[in-house]
Order: structure tokens, then sequence, then C-alpha cells
């Protein structure tokens, strides 16, 4: 297998491009790291490109392209600061639209945080819910922050940008889902009324809540009682506990 010890290469000036939202855009690719999370992304489906590792590795058969890299040159082309090994390039999921989203939705409304699109992406995978709605603003789903937070969720469970996200929650009100907003003037969420099977759980930004758009396609506004001296609570942390209660419910 070909060794490549300069960051000039042309492959490795494409695979580092990746750690940009256009070049993803305009490739259809993004970067996995990790043997767990490449193996994560093969047993989902995802089709995969070029790998680049420091050592001989038998994922090499299963990539069209495979090349042996210097730890400088790996550590160039990763996101992180001490890459483990390996890291390759996969097509980005494949599109959905509304018109076959699933029953059980957490939808993100200017959640800007890698770690927090991450964690309540991996843990609406843990729940049992069907996907993700991203509204304007959020952090880029397929970033190497947000996918090292999801932990092979987001090759699992499937994301749409639903821009305006008002829009997408209207069209799907009208087609039987219930919306429950997080609101900090919202109501005792454990006082909240029947969803029933179909509803959307809305998160939105740590800075400034939900917009008002989105607040209007609200069938209820409910937020977690603090009953000790917090102020609030993460937003992935929020997100957790209300989906797990909203399932367990369902």
């Amino acid at each position: 297998m070909e060794k490549i010890t300069s960051v000039k290469n042309p492959l490795i000036a494409r695979l580092r491009a990746l750690k940009g939202a256009k070049a993803r855009r305009e490739t259809g690719l993004f970067l996995v790291e990790g043997e767990t999370m490449l193996m994560e992304a093969l047993c989902s489906g995802l089709m995969p490109h070029a790998l680049l590792s420091e050592e001989e590795t038998a994922l090499a058969a299963r990539f069209p392209e495979a090349r042996l890299v210097t730890r400088g040159v790996l550590e160039a082309v990763c996101d992180t600061k001490t890459p483990q090994g390996m890291c390759a390039a996969f097509e980005l999921p494949g599109p959905w639209s509304l018109e076959n989203a699933p029953d059980a939705l957490v939808a993100l409304d200017g959640v800007q945080d890698p770690g927090n699109v991450g964690t309540i992406w991996r843990t609406a995978d843990a729940a049992g819910f069907g996907g993700l709605l991203l509204g304007a603003g959020c952090a880029d789903p397929y970033s190497p922050k947000v996918q090292r937070a999801a932990m092979g969720s987001g090759f699992r469970l499937p994301a749409i940008a639903a821009e305006p996200l008002a829009e997408a929650l209207q069209t799907l009100r009208a087609r039987g889902w219930k919306v429950a907003a997080s609101a900090l003037d919202g109501a005792d969420f454990y006082a909240r009324p029947p969803l029933g099977g179909r509803f959307i759980l809305v998160i939105g930004s740590e800075a400034h809540g939900i917009s008002d758009a989105v607040r209007a396609q609200a069938d209820a506004l409910v937020k977690l009682p603090m009953r000790g001296k917090a102020e609030s609570l993460n937003a992935a942390v929020a997100a957790g506990i209300m989906m797990y209660e909203m399932m367990r419910e369902r």
C-alpha cells in the first residue's frame, strides 16, 4: 500500500477540506475518525470512499481507495488533536423528506453547540425516536464535533434540514403530529396534555430559546420543573429527560 508523507498530496488536500461544511456540501462526503466509528459507519450501510491509516489494516479491503500515511499527515486531516490511527471519507446519508417522517421526532431550533446537537442525536436514537428536524442556525450535523458527540447515531438516525422549521412543523401538524416545545415560560412538563402516538419535541437555541414562528406552531409549551436552586439545564440534558419520558408515556 502506497504511503503518503506530504500534506500537499491531492488526496490529502481533498480529505482535509472535508473539515469544512462547504467541501462536504460540494462533494457529498464527510470524514469519520477512528476504527470504532469507521466500523459503525460500515455496519450502518454508508458508502465508503478513501481510507487513511498509520498501519496496515484489514479494513483497507472494504474501501475503494486506501493509503498508509504518517502521523503528521493524519493529524493534518483529522479534526481531533490525537487521532486514533485512521480516518475515512464516506458518502453522506441519503436525504429523507417529511413525506416519510417517523412518528416520534426531535426538532432543533437554532441549537448551535455541536456537542449539544450530537448528544441530542445520540439520546434520540437511544430513546427510540425516529429522526431529527434541524432548523436554521443549528450546528452542521456532519461536522466532526457533532458526529463525535453522536457516537454513531448520526449514521443510523435520519436528520433533515427543515428550513424554515415553522413551516415543517405546520405541515406535520396538518398530518396529525402534535408539537411540544420547550420554553422557559412553559407549563410543567410532567403536567402536559397527552400528545398521542405522533409527536415532535422542539428544543430551542441555548441563548434565545424557540423562535416566535416555531412557538406559534406548538400545541404545548413545556419546561422541566426546577426544584433546586439551578435556574436551567443544558439543552441536551433537558432534551434527554423529556425524550425518555415521552417515549415511556407513549
